[in-house]
């Protein structure tokens, strides 16, 4: 277990490898953990240090009031955490609203990113599922919070079809989560709205959906390439949210193509 200190808390991280530097970031109620299989393929198969970042709130981050746990000060984390093991520039990769934070600091700090890549991200926050978004609302979710079973049966309820492994570390990472953390993330992405700024992008682009994703609309891997000119865009067929566990070999080879084209 690593970690660092930064202006808003200790930020936990794993790493891996040796190589060029790749970040990784997860999504929400998610932990590094998401990326395990994905490190270990980029290292081990293509030769990189790969860093996965838990995000303040989540994982082992810190789980103060101190953050504001919004996406605005997530892309501050990643450009702390770069600055202090002194990565300069490197891609970065990120799954649902991890991936919608990689936007936001390729678009933000142009200088930090060489490729950017979402995964079953939304690039505007209407696409999120109908539950994400009531997660957002603050009676909703501490009433939510309040109540272990229902959130869990909440929980089990949306994962329906994903694999006894993506149910049980879904369960696992929101035991690890705060009620603030928890609904001012979803909160601030179910307002975000990326499509405006998209257009400034001059970075490689790849955008990997799941065709039967229930989390994120997978319409936005059309949103995506109509934004981003020459972006590259990604259908796992078989896939739901989380593309990386439902079909590893499939998304690793896409990666790995994306990284050393």
């Amino acid at each position: 277990m690593s970690s660092i200190v930064t202006s808003q808390g200790v930020l936990h991280y794993e790493a891996y490898g040796r190589g060029r530097p790749v970040i990784l970031l997860h999504g929400w109620i998610n932990s590094w953990g998401v990326w395990q299989d994905s490190m270990l393929h980029l290292a081990d198969k293509c030769g990189y240090k790969v860093y996965a970042l838990d995000f303040w709130g989540f994982g082992e981050s810190d789980k103060s009031n101190t953050p504001p746990f919004k996406l605005a000060s997530y892309v501050d984390m990643v450009d702390q955490f770069m600055e202090a093991l002194g990565i300069l520039r490197a891609p970065v990769l990120g799954h649902s609203m991890g991936g919608t934070v990689a936007l936001r600091l390729a678009l933000e700090k142009q200088d930090r990113v060489t490729r950017v890549a979402a995964v079953g991200s939304p690039i505007e926050g209407g696409s999120l599922n109908f539950f994400l978004k009531l997660a957002g609302v603050d009676w909703i979710a501490q009433t939510v919070w309040r109540v272990p079973s229902l959130l869990r049966m909440i929980i089990l309820a949306n994962t329906l079809g994903d694999s006894e492994r993506v149910r049980k570390m879904i369960l696992r990472d929101v035991e690890r989560s705060t009620t603030q953390s928890f609904f001012l993330s979803i909160g601030d992405l179910h307002h975000t709205d990326l499509r405006p700024q998209l257009r400034q992008l001059k970075i490689p682009t790849l955008g990997v959906y799941g065709r039967a994703d229930n989390i994120v609309n997978p319409n936005q891997a059309h949103v995506l390439e109509s934004a981003v000119p020459g972006a590259i865009i990604q259908i796992m067929m078989r896939s739901r949210h989380f593309v990386m566990m439902d079909e590893p070999e499939a998304f690793h080879n896409t990666i790995a193509d994306f990284l050393k084209n």
